[in-house]
């Protein structure tokens, strides 16, 4: 926790105090080697492991709240720390630990005409606000995550799980400076109040990006309010288009799974999209297994006439991310009209394409404009651990800096250098 710092009254003051311990932090984190922040991650874990009981009892507080005050079954599971979950939180860390190192890395290093080599370095991004709901555990991983880019966080949990996270963030600390590195380089926002979110998200002078993780009205309000650039996405709206060119087994297994798999995630699919030249095959026998799932289906004219029990699908239903066992059904021309379809209503996470065709599936990969487009795979591979990243702080379905999983080396930028030896210009 952070003991030295006291709250204020005037909470633009209290972040305006972190966010100038987190930029003096930031310059100690960016020349750290990669031996000291790795034995941070590990220094941590193991407080973590050594506190397991404190960080339980502490989050008996939050769970005991958050029955008082209503939270569903769902949001007490998220919220709710185990052993088993302390310990993964402590694994997860070690895990970073071993991830190779971005920062510092030359690349396209070249000589210039002029003799002088030009290249680029990776760098940290600075001070990293981090906003996020229920989840104690994105306490470690963001400060892990954080810690191994050389970047300096600040985080703001959720009311919910605030004795969990203060908890959690001690270790941090101790951490940290078990391992000769500054305290303050990874700080909690240790208040409930909403004002405080307002004031990091507006504090351009001292935090250098923001990345809101929760609800779709928790990123709406960061994305408006905030004048600090932030890394997010909105909702997860992602396709899975049945080519008339497919494999029927490959086609109802990745339909299926990116549907079925797990329901509440960002990567799970909300509408399908089936070729008009093999709807009528592939349809009733869809319908059918998502039937026999629980899963509820509604469904354009084309496709209710060629399958039995499915409501009639609105424009509401095309631009719904579900995140539960419901699922838009559309039958469409071709691949032209799956991608006019997809340009309109998708929220830009992940599509996939299933087809036996070559040209069409580089057409699709090519002319989807989505933060991960796939071919032949399930939607549910969109996420960090799968795409070999290790971690992931969150997805971003913008366009500048960081774009799909974001990982290490989307906690950092690049910078461009020249190496010369006396070299001066004509």
């Amino acid at each position: 926790m952070n003991a030295t710092v006291e709250v204020p009254q005037n909470l633009s003051q209290y972040i305006e105090q972190l966010g100038q311990r987190a930029r003096e932090s930031a310059r100690l984190m960016a020349r750290a080697d990669s031996g000291r922040k790795n034995a941070a991650l590990v220094a941590t874990a193991r407080a973590l492991e050594d506190r397991s009981s404190e960080i339980i009892a502490a989050n008996g507080l939050d769970v005991d709240g958050g029955r008082a005050n209503g939270l569903d079954a769902a949001l007490l599971d998220r919220l709710e720390l185990t052993p088993e979950r302390v310990a993964a939180m402590a694994e997860g860390l070690r895990q970073i630990a071993t991830l190779a190192d971005p920062v510092g890395a030359i690349s396209d290093l070249d000589y210039r005409p002029s003799g002088i080599q030009v290249g680029r370095m990776r760098v940290p991004l600075g001070v990293i606000g981090i906003i996020y709901e229920s989840r104690p555990n994105v306490t470690a991983d963001a400060a892990g995550l954080c810690l191994k880019s050389g970047n300096a966080a600040i985080l703001r949990g959720g009311s919910e799980a605030f004795h969990s996270n203060r908890a959690i963030a001690h270790c941090v600390r101790v951490g940290l400076e078990q391992a000769g590195l500054p305290g303050d380089a990874v700080q909690l926002v240790e208040t409930t109040e909403r004002a405080a979110v307002g004031a990091l998200i507006r504090s351009q002078d001292l935090v250098d990006v923001i990345v809101p993780r929760g609800g779709k009205g928790l990123i709406e309000r960061v994305s408006r309010e905030a004048t600090v650039p932030v890394i997010k996405h909105l909702d997860g709206v992602c396709h899975v288009y049945i080519d008339d060119q497919s494999d029927p087994d490959k086609a109802i297994r990745i339909a299926i799974n990116a549907k079925t798999q797990r329901y509440g995630t960002c990567n799970t699919m909300e509408t399908l999209l089936v070729a008009d030249g093999v709807a009528a095959e592939l349809l009733p026998a869809l319908v059918a297994r998502f039937r026999e799932l629980g899963v509820e289906l509604r469904g354009c004219e084309r496709s209710r006439a060629l399958a039995d029990g499915l409501l009639a699908a609105t424009d509401e239903d095309w631009a719904a991310e579900y995140l539960a066992p419901v699922l838009a059904v559309r039958v469409v021309a071709d691949l032209d009209a799956a991608m006019a379809h997809i340009a309109r209503w998708s929220s830009g996470h992940t599509e996939s394409i299933v087809t036996e065709n070559f040209s069409r599936a580089r057409r699709f990969l090519r002319e989807v404009d989505s933060s991960s487009v796939m071919v032949n795979a399930s939607t549910r591979f969109a996420d960090g651990f799968e795409y070999g990243l290790g971690a992931e702080i969150g997805i971003s379905t913008d366009k500048l800096h960081a774009r799909g999983p974001v990982g290490l080396e989307g906690l950092t930028t690049l910078k461009w250098i020249v190496l010369g030896d006396g070299h001066i210009r004509d």
